[in-house]
């Protein structure tokens, strides 16, 4: 454990603690190229700090080869988590200050990434044309269309790849037929733990950033903010826009979504009311708030605009809401809601998310190595470590490796 005073300090602390990659797991051969959980996640920290002088590129490369382990994934199942997209997002990384590091090996891996999305959209594209209804694991952000989209926006936004990916997410926005009901086109049919369960009969319709609309939303939005558009690409963002003020919540704090809908709210048109959840990136008001205040900017929506930006400032400003966030990890925790405001902060309208940051940064600089779930990027001190890195320079991720959670 560490108590750090200064968010440099607390990250540096940390990356000095995950300096040298673990042998490949023989149970779990997979585990290095997760972003999430492994090798991949961590190098992403490591080559962030060698881009601002804080560490050094052969503790990266040290990284980055561990992530290839025993080989890397290309199968219908890799995903912006997992496989050759993730190595992807990682090489690109190492290269975003314009140095060729990787160079041909790159380029193979970008070669398997278009194929990969390529094969996928196909076998979306069949589902939606039977009528059936998708899993969290055809379009979300963490194994889905969402993030190898995300991928390839920020590194290969020609690529007929991200346009048929695109494309394919407009066509999740339009209902489908099920069980003899209209739903939205991103209805899956499970629960949020992809199990079936009584209080999800029929499935669910997902809100969040890593499971839910607002993936494909902020996506499409970002696409829109850098000119790159497809048929129907501009009436979608509004579409869901929409589809998330039907649902949208007032509190004395501001707006607020819940996570998730049930069937049977959707029948009757009302939401648990319950109140907000904890102010994560993943599910809460800080996600889908950036999410929006995007779209919002890609569609010159200045009133949507503000509304997402109270919304934000709002949760940050409630100590209930605050006192919900019981971890450090970018996923759920402290790192997310700070990296989430700060880059919110840097597009706001007023200075309204603006005045939390300093309060936000002090409060992440006492967080520890240990307080997380594993080294890992999403839950782990890697990602703590990186939002650290943001707090302490104030200034974008060199590497980018915040376009992984949508927020770039």
């Amino acid at each position: 454990m560490i108590t750090p005073t200064t968010p440099f300090a607390a990250a540096d602390g940390i990356a000095q603690q995950i300096q040298v990659p673990e042998p490949l797991r023989a149970e779990q051969p997979w585990h290095a190229q997760s972003l999430s959980k492994g090798a991949a996640g961590i190098a992403l920290l490591h080559i962030e700090r060698a881009h601002v002088g804080a560490g050094s590129w052969q503790t990266a490369h040290a990284w980055a080869t561990a992530a290839v382990g025993d080989g890397i994934s290309a199968a219908d199942d890799a995903c912006l988590l997992f496989g050759a997209p993730a190595l992807a997002f990682v090489l690109h990384a190492a290269e975003a200050d314009g140095a060729v590091r990787y160079g041909p090996a790159l380029a193979r891996v970008d070669a398997a990434v278009a194929a990969v999305a390529h094969r996928r959209v196909d076998l979306a594209l069949a589902r939606i044309d039977r009528g059936e209804l998708p899993a969290f694991a055809e379009y979300d952000l963490f194994h889905g269309l969402t993030g190898i989209g995300a991928l390839l926006l920020q590194h290969a936004p020609g690529d007929d790849a991200l346009g048929r990916i695109l494309t394919y997410l407009i066509r999740l926005t339009q209902p489908l037929r099920a069980d003899g009901e209209t739903v939205p086109g991103w209805s899956v049919f499970h629960d949020p733990n992809v199990t079936h369960t009584d209080e999800f009969l029929g499935g669910h319709v997902n809100l969040g950033v890593a499971h839910g609309i607002a993936g494909p939303l902020g996506l499409l939005s970002s696409a829109l903010c850098q000119g790159i558009t497809v048929d129907g690409h501009h009436e979608a963002v509004q579409d869901m826009c929409a589809w998330l003020d039907t649902w949208r919540q007032e509190s004395e704090t501001g707006s607020w979504w819940p996570q998730w809908i049930t069937r049977d709210q959707l029948r009757t048109g009302q939401a648990s009311p319950r109140g907000p959840s904890r102010p994560s990136w993943c599910y809460g008001t800080p996600g889908l708030a950036r999410t929006q205040q995007l779209a919002a900017i890609a569609t010159s929506d200045t009133e949507r605009q503000r509304m997402a930006e109270h919304a934000l400032a709002g949760c940050l400003s409630d100590p209930d809401q605050l006192s919900r966030i019981t971890d450090t990890s970018l996923c759920h925790g402290w790192a997310g809601l700070c990296q989430t405001a700060w880059r919110a902060a840097r597009d706001e309208l007023t200075p309204e998310i603006s005045a939390h940051l300093p309060a936000l940064a002090d409060r992440l600089a006492q967080c520890g190595a240990g307080e997380s779930e594993g080294t890992g990027l999403l839950e782990g001190d890697a990602g703590l470590a990186l939002a650290l890195h943001t707090a302490a320079r104030d200034a974008p991720p060199i590497s980018g490796w915040d376009a992984c959670l949508l927020l770039a």
